[in-house]
């Protein structure tokens, strides 16, 4: 699984894991020299960084895996599992930034060398936004969450950093010592959202979640298009794993119909509903016109 750009999302992952490392060093530094708890903050959500690419790296690795005898449809929903662990990395992470801000709260210390503290954050949110903005593009074309996931939490990193260097530099301005642990907070509230919407996804898409409304009016476009007197469809269910895409309806045929001819007929609906939605993975079960499968009469009763 490659991008236009030749990056596999395999190797947008580990580029994640190096600019982790990278933002790690950079934003300790920015804290050391001027001891601000709200650098602090952002040092800590670098770790985070980290564990999460790591994490989301051996997800895809397993996502990616061929189908096999205790695993038919694939090992695709791996992915659910790096999200909502990254979402879980994050709580831990506001939870420990609050903690942190609530101390400097009640005792305020004087900032040091901002220059240098904001010029290396800056330095850290630029590789982070750049990786971040060419990995959404990669989750977006792949439908990889774990992509998707790693990249947005990069790019929420890059917004906090910012707004913690634009927020550090009234300190000296205003002299208003309470500035800095707000601004943690802030952070930790902003990345407490971001939790959970990832967790929200991720749960969301262990339980078998339909195709987007975009990917069934494809779906329901091309079976219009193939209806006619003697051929109907029904009973069509769809379903997501990550980056996989499921279908499956009845086809409705004439009894009378050679099963040879009904089984072409069949592979041209397939390959028309494959042409309509990208990755679509397309069962569709063959009744004769006038009858239904016992499952479904008894689903009816």
């Amino acid at each position: 699984m490659t991008t236009s750009t030749g990056f596999s999302v395999r190797t947008f992952l580990k580029l994640s894991v190096l600019a982790a490392i990278a933002t790690i060093g950079l934003k300790t530094a920015a804290w050391w020299v001027t001891g601000s708890v709200g650098l602090l903050s952002d040092a800590m959500e670098s770790f985070v960084n980290l564990a999460a690419a790591l994490f989301a790296l051996a997800m895809v690795t397993i996502a990616q895996a061929p189908a096999d005898d205790d695993h038919p449809y694939g090992h695709n929903k791996a992915e659910y599992f790096s999200s909502g662990f990254e979402a879980m990395m994050i709580l831990g992470a506001s939870l420990a930034i609050i903690w942190t801000a609530a101390h400097r709260w009640f005792s305020p210390q004087p900032l040091e060398s901002l220059g240098w503290g904001v010029g290396l954050s800056i330095v850290s949110s630029a590789i982070n936004g750049f990786l971040a903005a060419a990995m959404l593009k990669a989750a977006k074309r792949h439908d990889s969450i774990a992509l998707e996931a790693d990249a947005r939490h990069l790019m929420t990193d890059v917004w906090t950093s910012v707004g913690v260097a634009g927020g550090l530099l009234l300190v000296p301005l205003t002299g208003l010592l309470w500035l800095d642990p707000l601004l943690a907070v802030l952070v930790a509230l902003n990345i407490l959202r971001e939790a959970y919407s990832l967790l929200r996804r991720s749960v969301d898409g262990l339980m078998d979640r339909a195709l987007s409304d975009d990917d069934r009016g494809r779906i329901d476009g091309a079976l219009t298009q193939l209806t006619r007197d003697e051929v109907h469809f029904d009973h069509l269910r769809t379903r997501r794993a990550a980056g996989a895409k499921f279908c499956q309806l009845h086809m409705h045929v004439p009894g009378e119909w050679m099963l040879g001819r009904a089984f072409r007929e069949r592979d041209e609906v397939e390959r028309r509903l494959i042409d309509s939605v990208n990755g679509l993975r397309v069962t569709i079960e063959l009744v004769p016109a006038g009858t239904e499968p016992v499952g479904v009469r008894r689903a009816e009763a």
